[in-house]
């Protein structure tokens, strides 16, 4: 049995005006402020207030119900309160809810980064009060007809949503999702192998350092000072903070979502990569519901410049033009109106990946695991001093699309060995550069012989032509991890490397 909570979704407190239905005959749409309450912070019994902006489609009433689409923002934003931002939503008929997550904008509290017993029972809270509005589209009681969209923390707030509502109460709400640029397991994306993303740390920090629990503060400025993931480190424990924060967890727990989703993910993204996409579209949905779903890869997310080891990135998005959409965005509204109205739809390449290659093509695929394995040999590299070391691995013209990883026996000379793995495409290793600006790193804590390792590449589109060649990238330092190579002199050295590559044929 659900819990819809009909209580708190009826003490709305109200900013700027009361949450009363407007007239039925009005010809605009308009647009209502208010604050629900939700579960207190940690150690307090004070709710937190959410706050939130309905923005009502000119005509819905009771009588002529709408679907509602949730919206909220990335990491320390705030919300749409503008009704043009969202006009090409309100034209088609949908009812749009911009709302504050805990601890940014007008909301209170901090913020938990998307935990299901913070921010996902906000969300839920949010989706109580959307049920309690009588022009919204209803499918049963108290079950409003629901999508979301944002992307990255505003990609967050939907998975959080209809995860803790399936753990809570055995089944989701939300009829449908178009979450982009968000993550699988935020340690790994925020510190893969327990290397911080100093990069992309210090702009999260600088960005939400009022707005988050202070040992996550701790946490962070440690990360950054000693280049170590302070992840077990008394009073701060940045693990057990994140471990329920993702996707990821719900699926160990068992639990995977039963509806259709859009995934948006950038392939010039280095701070949730592709990989980070690849296992959402993967992992976190039944069969059935990837069969109704779609993933795009697009040129863009959150790409900082990469000059060391020197890369390359563009934008674009060729994918979701080729699938009946002209952006993303505009690709999003004809899933909502196939999933959320039934609409007819001309919408291709449902349970399919669709990635970009840096050259605007878009190359459809129905597997994305690696198929191709190319023998290395000895893969040597510093961990100290020295610029990046390329090994060739193959010939253009060809193309790979996917995850690739590489197998080997490690020998880590020197305590806290690293070094940081790409492919990278050029006619010589004298001009190879990165594929989309991509690294990740492989760390050894201790000194170690012959141990056998399996590790994640950047997952790639990219298609080498006849005259240029594909290596593989190994340097001792990574801009996106700035300062946090090695921690003390020594060496790495990878003995019969494989590296396995998705291969594309035949395209």
């Amino acid at each position: 049995m659900r819990s819809p909570r009909l209580a708190l979704a009826l003490s709305v407190a109200l900013l700027g005006g009361a949450l009363a239905v407007p007239s039925l005959a009005a010809a605009a749409p308009t647009t209502t402020d208010g604050c629900l309450q939700s579960v207190p912070e940690p150690g307090s019994t004070e709710p937190v207030p959410i706050c939130f902006t309905i923005h009502r489609p000119a005509g819905a009433s009771a009588k002529a119900p709408v679907p509602m689409v949730l919206h909220s923002h990335g990491w320390a934003g705030s919300r749409t309160k503008d009704a043009s931002s969202f006009t090409p939503w309100l034209e088609q008929g949908f009812g749009v809810l911009s709302f504050d997550q805990r601890g940014f904008g007008e909301s209170g509290g901090l913020a938990h980064v998307e935990n299901p017993d913070l921010e996902g029972q906000d969300v839920t809270r949010v989706v109580d009060l959307v049920a309690g509005l009588d022009w919204v589209a209803k499918q049963g009681r108290r079950d409003p007809v629901l999508g979301a969209i944002g992307g990255s923390y505003g990609g967050g707030y939907q998975f959080a949503g209809a995860f803790t509502e399936l753990r809570d109460t055995g089944r989701t709400r939300f009829d449908a999702l178009a979450p982009e640029i968000t993550w699988w397991d935020l340690k790994e994306s925020l510190a893969p192998d327990d290397v911080p993303r100093s990069a992309w740390l210090s702009v999260l920090t600088a960005a939400g350092a009022r707005d988050v629990p202070p040992e996550v503060l701790a946490g962070y400025a440690a990360g950054l000072a000693t280049g170590t993931w302070p992840g077990t480190t008394p009073g701060i424990e940045l693990d057990a903070f994140f471990a329920k924060n993702g996707p990821k967890w719900h699926v160990s727990q068992g639990r995977r979502l039963d509806i259709p989703v859009l995934f948006g993910q950038g392939l010039t993204d280095n701070l949730f990569n592709l990989n980070q996409g690849l296992k959402n579209f993967e992992r976190a949905l039944t069969p059935k519901a990837r069969s109704r779903s779609a993933f795009v890869g697009y040129n863009g997310g959150h790409a900082l410049p990469n000059a060391l080891p020197a890369g390359y990135g563009v934008a674009g998005d060729p994918c979701s033009k080729a699938l009946g959409g002209g952006s993303f965005a505009d690709l999003a509204r004809r899933f909502m109106a196939q999933n959320l109205k039934g609409a007819a739809s001309a919408l291709k390449g449902l349970g399919k990946h669709h990635l970009a290659t840096a050259d605007g093509v878009c190359l459809t695929l129905d597997s994305v695991t690696a198929d191709t394995a190319v023998a290395l040999g000895t893969v040597p590299t510093s961990t100290a001093v020295g610029g990046p070391v390329t090994h060739e691995l193959a010939v253009g013209p060809i193309t790979v699309a996917g995850q690739p990883t590489v197998d080997a026996l490690v020998t880590a000379l020197g305590v806290d060995a690293r070094a940081f793995f790409a492919l990278s495409v050029g006619t010589s290793p004298a001009d190879a550069k990165v594929v989309q600006n991509n690294t990740m790193p492989l760390s050894e804590p201790l000194p170690l012989v012959g141990a056998k390792r399996s590790f994640e590449l950047p997952a790639v589109a990219v298609q080498v032509p006849a005259g240029q060649k594909l290596f593989l990238t190994v340097s001792p330092v990574s801009d996106m991890f700035l300062a946090h190579g090695s921690r003390t002199p020594g060496a790495l050295l990878l003995e019969q490397t494989v590296v396995n590559l998705p291969v594309v044929q035949g395209r």
